[in-house]
């Protein structure tokens, strides 16, 4: 079994703040047994991801408000049979990305909407956005269901003999 940390939109922007070292604490805390973490950009400082990767090695993608100039905008990763792509912003025409890119039943990991998300398209494509773990925003109303709170999020993607499993985290950590 694979087990990724999923992070997203932390925008980091004083490393020193000591809300930053809380949470980092309860990630290490939460990405304990990960063997890998993805950080879906907007990360803001590179000392953030230096921490992040003595946690687990970390694969990550430039966000509009990161100035990190190593940061590129696309990665991609093989886990067992699965392609995941990782990206900040969903690009407007997704299913032709998807297929360039091929993802076609494969994993795409973004951020940029602050809101977590796991949703399959009609292409299968694995949809997954972490949310945001210091800047939440209220996910979508989905009729039928009361009204959605913001809560500071992260995601657990878990990859076993082609089984895929994610689910949402909500630290108990508190927006900064």
């Amino acid at each position: 079994m694979v087990k990724i940390g999923l992070i997203s939109d932390t925008h980091i922007k004083d490393p020193d703040d000591k809300n930053i070292k809380k949470l980092l604490k309860e990630l290490n805390d939460i990405f304990k047994d990960v063997d890998k973490i993805i950080h879906a950009g907007d990360i803001n400082h590179l000392i953030f991801l230096k921490e992040l990767e003595k946690i687990a090695p970390t694969v990550y993608v430039t966000g509009e408000d990161d100035e990190i100039e190593s940061l590129k905008n696309y990665k991609e990763i093989i886990i067992e049979q699965y392609n995941i792509g990782v990206i900040h912003q969903l690009p407007e025409n997704l299913e032709e990305f998807c297929n360039i890119k091929k993802l076609i039943g494969g994993i795409l990991v973004f951020g940029h909407t602050h809101k977590p998300l796991i949703k399959g398209t009609p292409y299968n494509t694995l949809l997954l956005n972490p949310g945001s773990p210091t800047y939440p925003k209220t996910p979508d109303k989905i009729k039928g269901f009361e009204n959605p709170i913001a809560r500071p999020s992260v995601m657990i993607l878990k990859i076993d003999k082609g089984i895929v499993s994610s689910f949402i985290i909500n630290p108990r950590f508190h927006s900064i």
